[in-house]
């Protein structure tokens, strides 16, 4: 029988930041061992065609039998667990290459939007039951968190191939929410790192029993 693959990315950092707490938690799990499934990992560009290009290429590479997609979410309070993706680019700041995109298709010709294939409550009840604040989100912006997933779903849909994946977004880590105007929330990166192990392994444990 062959080994369970799970893929997990981050995003390197962007904006007016130097970390980003998807990029610090993928790189925190990649050093660990899992009982029943291995762990593959990339950080991918906050670029508007090479973001979604290097997740595609490390699922080509992968094949793996289920994907979360990681991200950074300034102001939200909870592990944010994402329900669906839009077929729309309407960035509200640049990308690290300094494209700005407005109001345009991800896929011209792609649906309107894709729901996410992961279990979303079972994930949050189990992020919950840790000890973790977690929610259910109906937005991942128009970004490219929303972007990669919904690239993501789109090639997933076309090659038939029916796994689970998604997109959950982080807090701030507590020293960026330190230093930005204003009361932002924050969450301990190994807060966060419990929070995304719990769901890979309830994601292991719902594939053993589906």
């Amino acid at each position: 029988m062959n080994q369970t693959t799970f893929l997990l990315t981050g995003f390197e950092p962007f904006g007016q930041s130097r970390i980003n707490p998807s990029e610090q938690v993928v790189q925190q799990l990649a050093t660990r061992r899992f009982e029943g499934f291995e762990l593959a990992t990339a950080v991918l560009p906050v670029h508007r065609t090479r973001g979604p290009q290097t997740l595609l290429t490390a699922v080509q590479q992968t094949n793996p039998d289920a994907i979360v997609c990681l991200g950074e979410a300034g102001g939200r309070h909870a592990i944010s667990i994402e329900r669906v993706a839009v077929n729309l680019m309407d960035y509200g700041i640049a990308d690290n290459d300094g494209q700005l995109v407005q109001d345009e298709p991800i896929q011209p010709d792609g649906p309107a939007a894709y729901f996410t294939t992961l279990p979303v409550r079972q994930l949050m009840q189990a992020v919950q039951g840790a000890g973790i604040p977690a929610e259910l989100s109906l937005t991942a912006g128009a970004y490219l968190c929303n972007q990669v997933t919904y690239e993501l779903l789109h090639y997933l849909a076309q090659q038939q191939r029916d796994i689970p994946a998604g997109f959950v977004h982080l807090p701030f880590l507590p020293q960026q929410a330190a230093v930005r105007p204003g009361k932002f929330p924050s969450m301990a990166l190994e807060t966060m790192v419990t929070a995304v192990s719990t769901i890979l392994h309830t994601l292991h444990n719902h594939l053993a029993t589906s």
